[in-house]
Order: structure tokens, then C-alpha cells, then sequence
């Protein structure tokens, strides 16, 4: 029997939407015995974007999992300077969260593709059912039934919408999600490390000038060593992209010190770079409705300064099968109970991540030049970077990292 076939009620799990957020529900809820249904609307999932970063509990949930993380990702200090070179912060390392979990640092770099394939890899045949095209739901308080285009439908206990930044679920849960341009645009490339040599394997940097953000990374992909670089740019919404994105991107990089301004000659711009516009939408208090609850994207789009948005997608699967671990859902109290531990665990704490990252996108690229001059002194000069990172960046993930003890190994 496959997956799609053993569909017991009280243990039925629909999922709309093949990407990180609903493989990762997929593969926490079948680990504790649910049975699960995803329904993708493409021939086959498609991640976008070219590389990420996964940070240290995100590794641990993806080992949970059963993905072997040996060699998965490229360990990476993480610096932060101005556009000249300068050295503002450093990320630091946590050293009771390494010891805790077992793996050094906090960011590993990847190609998304690569990352999300082995996810993939971990479903049972049957799990996956493609070209489904969600058009709505209808709860009946003790079921929901799913209607697709097309016609054909399925009936299931729960509805787990994790179908990306425009949801059809969220929207008929939660109305429309007044996305909103957040003024900004990522190129995000990457490039074979044996083309910069020089540079080193374990360090990253995160480098602002007046208006634009321009970093890199040590990665991995098919275990080879690489280098994932990106920009960041303001731009006004509908803006065209440039009909030479090349030359774009060297204009841009043009003033910046060593080692950026190299990546653009050794990256191949018809398969190495990925260009993307960032919407967000208005936090959420809630992000269930009845028996339908929503994850990633759907919910908390979030902005490039987080680096965390495949990561907190991931996580939400793992804490949403950790809520509902040993629920009947036929009882629709204990669903609700359920939901709710998950949205307590999660809704205020993704919040902050997806406002400080838009806040920081703000401060960095739309504030009016007499008070950028005044931002960038004050960040050379002072420590004030690295007690924001601190603070309000990396404070409430070490706090979840230490609260996940099922997946410590000491």
C-alpha cells in the first residue's frame, strides 16, 4: 500500500503546497504516524532561488528528519563591514548551542536546490501528488474537503496550507494579505570556489554602502565547495530588470573593496543567477482557522535580511508536527489545543523575525542620505551593530535552539 492509499480518519493530513514549509510538515507528521497527503500544483516541486543559509537548529531538525548533515552545508564565520572593507561585527558563535546540538557555528550555505532535493528524497512513494491545483476548501467542523480545478476532490481531517507568498488557503482562511513591495530587489548568485582560490572556505561577509547591501558565502553543492554571493538593491515596484543584468551588477559592485567585485566575471549569468522583487504582508495573530492551519510563506513572508526564510519554513513543519504528535483529529478540541501550541511556539516569535528584518531593510537602503552618513558612523564607529544583531536578531533563536532538547545529542 502507498502513502496516498493508507488514509485513515483521524490521522488524515493534506497538504497544499510542495515546498520547504509543506515537505516539512509532510515529513514531521509522518514521522509520528499521520498520514499525509501533498498536493503541488507543478509536475513536480520547483524551489526557487539559487543558494541559502540554514542555521544550526535548522540542521538539527533536517537530521531529525534523517538527512545525513555531514558534509551537507559550508561552515561560515560571519562578518559584518562597510563597503570599504571595514569590520563592524561579528556574528558570535554560541558555544552551548554547538555543544548542544553537536554542530560547530550557526550558518551553513547551500544551494537550495541541493537542500531541498534530499527532503524530497525522504517521502514515502505515494506522498507527493502532482498537478493538483487547489482552488478551495470547504470545514465542515469535523472534516474538510478539498476542491481542485479541474474537478476531483479529497476529503481529510486537517488542511495544512503551504502554498507560497500568494496562498490560496491563507486567503480563504484569512482574507486577502495586502501584500506590499517592500522597495527592494535580491540578486542572488553563485559561483565555483576553484574560481576564487584564494579566498577562505569558512568566511562570510555582509557588506553595506550608502543604499545597497552586497555579501558572500562559503558553500556547498553536490558536496563541491562554491561561493553563493548576492545584492541587494533598492528598487521601486514593476521596476524592469536591466536588459544586461552583468553590467548591472558590476555597476553596482564598481566602488566595492575586494573580494565582491570578482564575482560577477567567474559566475555564469544564464544558470547562476536568480533575481527576485520582496513582498511581505502584515503580521498575522493567528494562523489557524477551524481545522485549517497555515505555514511559511503563506503566513509570514519575510524579508532578505532575516536569511532565514527557508529556515523558518522548515522549522514551522517540525513544530507543527510536534504540536499535533498523538492527537486524534477527529476530536476538533484537540486539534484546536494543538494549533495553539504551535501557534505559541511560533506566531510571536516568526513576527519579530519578519519585522526586524523589514526594519533593517529599511534602515539600510531607504534612509534619506544626511541620515545614512549618520547611520554609517555611527556603525563604524560604535558597537551599536553587534548589540542589535545580538539582541534582536540572535536572542530568540539561541533561546528556541536551547528549548528543542528532543533534538540536542548532549
Amino acid at each position: 500500500m502507498t502513502a496516498s492509499e493508507n488514509w485513515r480518519p483521524g490521522r488524515r493530513v493534506a497538504i497544499v503546497g510542495a515546498g520547504p514549509s509543506g515537505v516539512s510538515a509532510g515529513l514531521a507528521l509522518l514521522k509520528r504516524g499521520f498520514d499525509v497527503r501533498i498536493y503541488e500544483r507543478n509536475p513536480a516541486p520547483k524551489p526557487l532561488g539559487g543558494v541559502v543559509l540554514l542555521s544550526v537548529p535548522v540542521l538539527a531538525v533536517l537530521r531529525d528528519y534523517g538527512i545525513d548533515i555531514n558534509d551537507f552545508g559550508s561552515f561560515t564565520v560571519t562578518e559584518f563591514r562597510n563597503h570599504k572593507g571595514k569590520l563592524r561585527a561579528r556574528l558570535p558563535f554560541n558555544s552551548l548551542i554547538e555543544q548542544s546540538f553537536g554542530i560547530k557555528g550557526w550558518y551553513y550555505g547551500m544551494l537550495r536546490s541541493n537542500a531541498f532535493a534530499k527532503m524530497m528524497a525522504l517521502l514515502p512513494v505515494g506522498t507527493l501528488i502532482s498537478n493538483r491545483d487547489f482552488e478551495r476548501y470547504e470545514d465542515t467542523g469535523s472534516d474538510v474537503t478539498l476542491h481542485f480545478k479541474g474537478g476531483g476532490g479529497d476529503q481529510t481531517d486537517i488542511l495544512i496550507g503551504a502554498d507560497g507568498v500568494r496562498s490560496k488557503v491563507s486567503v480563504q482562511a484569512f482574507g486577502e494579505p495586502d501584500l506590499f513591495h517592500v522597495g527592494l530587489r535580491v540578486w542572488l548568485a553563485w559561483c565555483d570556489a576553484e574560481k576564487v582560490p584564494d579566498l577562505p572556505r569558512n568566511m562570510g561577509n555582509i557588506t553595506h554602502s550608502r543604499h545597497i547591501q552586497a555579501s558572500y558565502f562559503p558553500m556547498l553543492h553536490d558536496g563541491k565547495p562554491g561561493f553563493e554571493w548576492w545584492i541587494v538593491e533598492p528598487v521601486a515596484e514593476h521596476t524592469p530588470e536591466p536588459i544586461c543584468v552583468k553590467s548591472h551588477v558590476q555597476g553596482l559592485l564598481a566602488n566595492w573593496a575586494q573580494p565582491l567585485p570578482r564575482f560577477p566575471e567567474v559566475t555564469d549569468f544564464d544558470r547562476q543567477i536568480f533575481c527576485w522583487d520582496i513582498y511581505n504582508r502584515p503580521s498575522l495573530s493567528t494562523w489557524s482557522s477551524g481545522r485549517v492551519v497555515c505555514l511559511g510563506d503563506a503566513v509570514h513572508p519575510v524579508s532578505p535580511y532575516a536569511a532565514y526564510g527557508m529556515g523558518m519554513a522548515i522549522e514551522d513543519g517540525y513544530f507543527l508536527g510536534r504540536a499535533l504528535a498523538g492527537v486524534d483529529l477527529t476530536d476538533s478540541n484537540a486539534v484546536q489545543q494543538g494549533f495553539a501550541g504551535f501557534e505559541q511556539d511560533r506566531v510571536a516569535y516568526v513576527n519579530h523575525h519578519v519585522e526586524f528584518a523589514r526594519k533593517l531593510g529599511n534602515v539600510f537602503h531607504q534612509m534619506p542620505a544626511p541620515l545614512a552618513v549618520v547611520r554609517d558612523w555611527v556603525f563604524d564607529r560604535t558597537p551599536l551593530l553587534s548589540k542589535m544583531i545580538s539582541k534582536d536578531y540572535l536572542a530568540d533563536q539561541e533561546a528556541m535552539s536551547l528549548s528543542l532538547k528532543e533534538l540536542h545529542v548532549r
